[in-house]
Formats: structure tokens, sequence, C-alpha cells
């Protein structure tokens, strides 16, 4: 029997080929005879095409073919709604999909026999446009009198409305000794990962469209190829080759049906790479969310009443807008017992960029609004940050805004107190002007937060695996399958120390097969912080089966195992009420920040991160997911900002769309790791990959006004908002 692989930080198992250069991304792959596509984008935020001239692309030198919406069999497709064309123009079946509704709408794309060819058609294809006016503002776009940007899609803007009404708000309002009223505003974030989006689409030696690009869920990918191509999912295969970050982002389709449709059509292998401006302005990002909320407390620190109202930016299309809404809905009270709740929640369609699946999914936005609720709260009433959240923080029992109770074990007070002994939080009564010295002054700040792990609101939740045992008297090679999505995060290490653990054999006998539709179960999507558990949970249950057919001598030993979650349900539409998640993870962090109160410069002088992971399966992996998050949620808050005009984008390069260097990141992050067992969970291990990111923003704000004396409800926060709010410019 080996040593214990679970609980040890094993290396990653996809580390050499990547830092050797070996490992293929989709952007490294090509075939004998592979042609090249170019996409022509609308580049207008809203119109109606009126006709698209392909003739002189055609003639041009190199061109195989120009498609268009009429060349596309089911010209819609969208995760969770066909909301979206494929390609956007006339001669489409389906009415509507001659409208252009942002920027990064797709027209036509070319194919030729190099890039280069490829590029220079694409000036010679003639589009007729009725430009449209466009509707940028989420509450303009909610007014009655608006135009609608989806006419076969009701009579309202407003594509996603939740309610949630507990208990009696108005009677607790009357009854609270403190109330704060605050106004918010999150940007939006673009995903930056390092591989732009790109692909390779071919037919495979059973005469499959296949297409090998980066993505989060091959099922899901599949579907809507095949619903597209007007094809049985059988005759689409898709795979992933080695995925450079996703995020959220790569949950929504980009260059995959095009792609399938090209080699549909033309019977050869079709390659494509974005450039990193055609990623920005094509492919979703992070909400921009307007909140508003009104907070009353007693003064002894008891939260009793909240009412929010939550307006998120969907942009063109639903993408995931109904269920990162969701999630904010959920997460909008924070990690707290509030007896009285009532919030809307809106999502609504505006000619902007879409608003997609990011990190955090819904929850940073909703946490940033009711962490500061909390922060100011403390303010009002003369406590410690710490006290109050202590005080209010939810225990097993203790029902959500929506109702029911978290799932056991509850452990918010554990993070709390981890992360206040760890930073060394001291306690203070009531803040006091900070002396500025050489113009510099110091805060600190303090926030928490809480995250789904897994999909909500009813979805019956599974994962697939498969294990196979090979040897004669004793066990030689271990073959493992499993689909899910390994987007940077360490996945495919951590379901190896898994199959290995339980079958008492070394990590490096582990066989991977990964992410091949064609060949393995649904896996579910790399999103919901949920593979570590359900991967888990499949693979502990095919590794155990396998072994128990090795044990009673059948060679070689094969098991399949489809994991199901426990059950969830949906919002009730008038109140909310559900059991919307069959799990939470937990997450408080402390901040120290250093402001520069001529010049409105921030720096992050440290911060620390306690996350409750259940167990740490890879330990080192878990440090590097919270280094990570902590990082990029602190570009979102400090430093990146995403500028449009009259719908088109500014920032459509990393020269002016800028995120963290070395320079910028905080000096120091600590991570505490917290283990409070999830008795669902593989080993107890809950996910974290969001767990981090969650309460950066809310945390650097309170250290911000800790410093200052200021709130600023509105980020990223960049020298001049400093400024601004420091009323030394207008």
């Amino acid at each position: 029997m080996t040593d214990h692989s679970v609980g040890t930080s094993h290396p990653r198992v996809d580390a050499r080929g990547k830092v050797t250069g070996k490992t293929n991304y989709s952007g490294d792959l090509l075939k004998p005879g592979t042609l090249f596509l170019k996409t022509l984008f609308a580049e207008r935020p809203h119109a109606r095409v009126k006709s698209v001239n392909t003739e002189k692309a055609l003639a041009a030198p190199g061109v195989v073919a120009v498609f268009t919406a009429k060349d596309v069999p089911v010209n819609e497709y969208g995760l969770q709604i066909p909301d979206q064309p494929v390609l956007c123009g006339p001669g489409a079946s389906k009415p509507y999909t001659d409208l252009v509704r942002f920027v990064g709408d797709q027209v036509a794309v070319v194919v030729a026999e190099t890039e280069v060819q490829a590029e220079a058609a694409l000036k010679l294809i003639e589009v007729d446009y009725e430009d449209l006016p466009p509707l940028l503002d989420p509450i303009a776009a909610m007014r009655p009198d608006a135009i609608r940007l989806h006419p076969d899609r009701g009579d309202s803007n407003v594509c996603i409305h939740y309610r949630i009404r507990k208990g009696n708000v108005d009677e607790a309002f009357a009854n609270a000794d403190v109330i704060v009223e605050g106004e918010y505003q999150t940007p939006v974030q673009e995903h930056a990962y390092l591989q732009p989006e790109a692909g390779l689409a071919y037919i495979d030696e059973e005469g499959r469209i296949t297409v090998e690009s980066a993505g989060q869920w091959t099922n899901a990918d599949r579907k809507s190829i095949a619903h597209a191509l007007d094809l049985p999912e059988e005759q689409v295969r898709v795979i992933y080759p080695a995925i450079g970050g996703a995020f959220g982002g790569r949950e929504d389709l980009s260059v995959q049906i095009v792609l399938a449709l090209a080699a549909m059509k033309l019977k050869r292998p079709v390659k494509t790479i974005w450039s990193r401006r055609e990623s920005i302005i094509g492919h979703g990002k992070r909400h921009a969310v307007i909140l508003k909320a009104k907070w009353g407390a007693t003064k002894d620190g008891k939260i009793i009443a909240v009412e929010n109202e939550i307006i998120g930016d969907g942009g063109a299309y639903m993408y995931t807008t109904n269920k990162v809404l969701g999630n904010s809905a959920i997460t909008c009270t924070g990690p707290y017992y509030v007896p009285n709740v009532k919030t809307d929640v809106y999502g609504v369609y505006t000619n902007n960029v879409p608003g997609a699946a990011f990190r955090g999914f819904g929850a940073p936005q909703a946490l940033f609004m009711a962490e500061g609720q909390v922060n100011k709260l403390a303010e009002k009433l003369g406590m410690d940050p710490v006290e109050i959240r202590l005080k209010n923080a939810l225990k097993d029992g203790d029902t959500l805004d929506v109702g029911t109770p978290a799932p056991n074990p509850v452990s918010i007070t554990e993070c709390i107190e981890a992360a206040r002994d760890s930073f060394k939080w001291k306690k203070t009564a009531k803040r006091t002007t900070k002396a500025a010295k050489n113009g510099l002054v110091r805060g600190r700040g303090f926030a928490a937060g809480f995250k789904n792990v897994g999909f909500s609101f009813g979805y019956k939740e599974n994962c697939w695996a498969k294990v196979e045992i090979h040897g004669n008297g004793k066990i030689e090679r271990v073959v493992l399958h499993q689909a899910g999505a390994d987007v940077g995060q360490g996945l495919h290490t951590v379901i190896s120390q898994m199959a290995a653990e339980v079958l008492h054999v070394p990590v490096k006998m582990i066989e991977l097969h990964t992410s091949d539709s064609a060949t393995q179960g649904n896996p579910g999507s790399a999103s919901a912080s949920r593979l570590t558990f359900m991967a888990g949970n499949a693979v502990k249950g095919a590794a155990e089966r396998a072994l128990e057919k090795w044990q009673a001598e059948e060679r070689p030993a094969i098991a399949e195992y489809a994991y199901l979650a426990p059950p969830t349900t949906p919002m009730d539409k008038e109140t909310g009420y559900s059991m919307p998640n069959f799990q939470y993870a937990y997450v408080a962090q402390a901040v120290e920040v250093e402001i520069d109160i001529e010049t409105g410069h921030l720096r992050v002088l440290r911060i620390t991160s306690a996350d409750d992971v259940g167990k740490a399966i890879n330990p080192e992996q878990v440090v590097g997911q919270i280094e990570g998050a902590v990082v990029q949620a602190h570009g979102y808050a400090v430093l990146e900002e995403y500028k449009t005009k009259d719908g088109r984008v500014l920032t459509d390069q990393f020269s002016t769309y800028l995120i963290p260097t070395i320079r910028d990141i905080p000096e120091k992050v600590e991570s505490v790791l917290v283990e409070v067992p999830d008795p669902n969970g593989p080993w107890g291990a809950r996910g974290m990959g969001e767990l981090p990111y969650l309460p950066v923003a809310a945390a650097i704000a309170a250290a911000i006004h800790d410093a200052t004396g200021v709130w600023i409800n509105e980020f990223p926060f960049t020298p001049e908002r400093v400024l601004r709010a420091l009323g030394k410019i207008k």
C-alpha cells in the first residue's frame, strides 16, 4: 500500500508538457490541407443587416468559401436560450436574425487557403446596414417605451426578474435602531485569458464533424453545435485540447459553430484564431450591476431588515444572465441570518457586449453591496467590523434569504475567526482620523462571503467517470476517463490523486483520457466551483466499483459511475422560496492598504484570505487558486477599466485595458485553509475555485474608508476616483 495521495501537494500532471511547450492548445492545432477562417464582425451596436454581398470576396485569391446567415441550417444558439444568431443577416428561416445587437455580432466568415488571404477577403465583403438607435443603459432599457431588442421574446427588455419576500420588512424597519441606505455600481470585467478564442474543425474517421477548441463543457458545446447545424448530436464530436484559461468566459460559444459549419460544407479541416481585439469585442464579460440597498439593525448589532434592488446589464443576449443573477439573489444578504428580506433582481437586455459567466458568478457584485452595508452599519453603531459579522453569521439551521437553511455544516464563523486571527486584527470601536505621513495613509478592511458549490435551482446535478484496471496478479495500469475541463485549475491532477487514493497506486500510474464527447459521458461544466466535488465523487465511485471487480478477479476490471448530487429546487416566482443549492463554501478576508492622498494611488499591502475548502485534496493547488483569485479580484477592484462609447469598445487591447502586472498585485497574500468537511464531498472537499475572489473589492473599499474617512461605492478604485472622493478633483 502506498502513502496517501489525497491531502498531498502532488506536482501537476500537466506541468512538464506545458512548461516545455510540448502541450498543444487550440491555436497550435493543424492538419494536412487545413483552411483558415476569419470572421467579419458587425462593429456597430445596433443595426439591421439589409444585404450582404460576397461576390468580390469570393473572387479574391485563395478564397474557398464565404458563409453568411443563409448558409446556417438553424441560425440560433445560446447556452440558456437560443436568442443569438450564429451569423446576423437576411435569408435565415428564423425572424429577427438580421438584427445586429452588439459590436461583436458575427455577420460573415471567409475561408481561404491562408490566414492572410482570408483576412484580405474580409475587407471585400459589402454589407448594407440600417443603423438603429443603441440602447446602452439598462435602466432606460427597462422603461415601457424602450425599443424591444428581442421582439420575439416578450414585451419587455427585462429578460429575468427574481423576487425574494421573507418575513415583514416594513415592520422590521420600524423596529430598527439604525438604518443605512446606499447605492453601488460594479463594473464590466474582461476575462483576459492568455489563450484567445481558437479552434480546428474537421471530419473524423467515423464521419463526425469534430471541433477541437477550448471550452468548459463538452456535452453542452456539442448540443449547441448540433442544433445550429440541424444534426443529431451523435454526428458532432467535441474535443478539448489544453485550455489556456477560462474563468467562465468559455461557457458561451465563440468560434465553434462557424468552424463546424465550414468543415461540414467543405469537407476539409478549418482553423481560426481570434486576435486579442476580436476576443475583447466579440465575447461576453462580467456583468456590470447597479445595486440599491436599505438595511436596518438593532442597537446591539443584529441585522433585522434588508431591502435590495439589483439591476444587471445582460447585454445583447441571455448567455448565463438568468443564472448569474440568480446567484446574486442568493448572496445579496451576505453570509448572515436576516429574518426579513425584500429583494428584486432584474436582468436587462441592452446593446452592450453580453454579460457572461465570470469567476464568482454574480456573487462579487452582490457581496460588494452586502459587505459595504455591513461595514456601514458597524460604523454607525460604533462596532468592530469583525464583531458585527460574528453576531450575524449564519449558523447551522439558520435560513437564507430564500427561506430555507443553508446545508450543514455552515462554516462562516470559522472563516471569520481564522481571517481575524491570522491577520492579527485589532478590535477598534470607532474609526480615528489617520495622520498622513509623506502624504501616505493606511487603513484596513474586512469582508466575507459565500458561494454555491454545484448547479442550482432544480438542475439534476450529475457527473460521469470510468476507471479501467489492467494487470494480472497485481495492478499494472489504470486508465481514468473523465471529461471535465481542466481550464488551468488543476482538475486533472486532483482526479488523478483521487483515483490513486482509492486504488492504492502511485499517481504516476493513472493514465488520463479527458474531454472527448465521443467516448465519455457528461461531466457537467467547469463552473460553479463544482468539479472537485462532482468529478471527485464520480471518480471515487468508479474507482471503488472497479476495485471491487478487481478483487473479484475480473480482468480487466472496468466500471463506470455517474454521481448524482443531492436535489435542489427552483425559486418560487413570488417569494423566492427554494432550496437552491446542495452546499456552499465560505470565505472571510482582511486587507491593509496604503493610499497617497496627493496622487490617489492605492497599494494593497497585504491580504489574508481564509477559505473553507472542506478538505484540501492538493494543498499547494488550493493556495495557488487563492492567490490567483485574489490577484484577479484585485485587478477588478483597483485597476481594470473597461470603457465604451456609444456601444463601441474603447479598451479593445491590453495596451488600453490594463490588467495587473507583478508590480501591481498585492504585496503579500496569506492563504489560510479552513477545513470543515462536507459530508457529501469526496474526502470532505468543497469547491473553492471562485471563493477567494468574492470579498476582495468590498474589503478594499472598507480599508479605503478606514484610511481616508470616505466611502467609495463604485470601482475600480483608480487614482482619479479616489481623488474625486477626497474632493481634490471634480
